[in-house]
């Protein structure tokens, strides 16, 4: 059925001009994502050396801290709490050791200020690396 009676058929055109302008936005994505492409896939060869293996296990100090706020260095009592005496303690259980790590296993009900002190007295003895011990909760 042709509705419109007088006219004639338009010739139909394409517009040019958006699909070259999406055209070019697809190549640039292209161009730039395989750019990024081959700076992944660059082949590098590590240089080699032979290392010897760690002969010494790292020296461990164990502090332990309980409700009350008595300490232990290595299963020793330490009977004063001061940061001083806290600190020739650590000193002496470290002895000549190279970097030990101070492992502090303090309660749950340790008052804040009992963990605090040992950490002082760690740093004033010149022992950085210091971890807590945990235990899981075991659902």
């Amino acid at each position: 059925m042709n509705f419109r009676r007088g006219r004639g058929h338009e010739d139909l055109e394409i517009n040019l001009v958006p699909l070259i302008d999406v055209l070019l936005v697809i190549i640039i994505f292209l161009v730039v994502s395989a750019t990024f492409s081959r700076i992944n896939e660059l082949q590098i060869n590590l240089p080699t050396a032979e290392a010897n293996q760690q002969q010494e296990k790292p020296q461990l100090i164990n502090v332990g801290i309980d409700a009350n706020g008595r300490t232990e260095i290595n299963n020793a009592d330490v009977p004063e709490r001061t940061v001083d005496k806290l600190t020739l303690a650590l000193r002496k259980a470290a002895g000549s050791g190279k970097e030990p790590t101070v492992i502090i296993s303090a309660d749950a009900h340790t008052t804040h200020q009992s963990v605090i002190n040992v950490m002082e007295a760690a740093r004033q003895a010149g022992l950085t690396h210091i971890t807590f011990a945990t235990q899981s909760s075991g659902s």
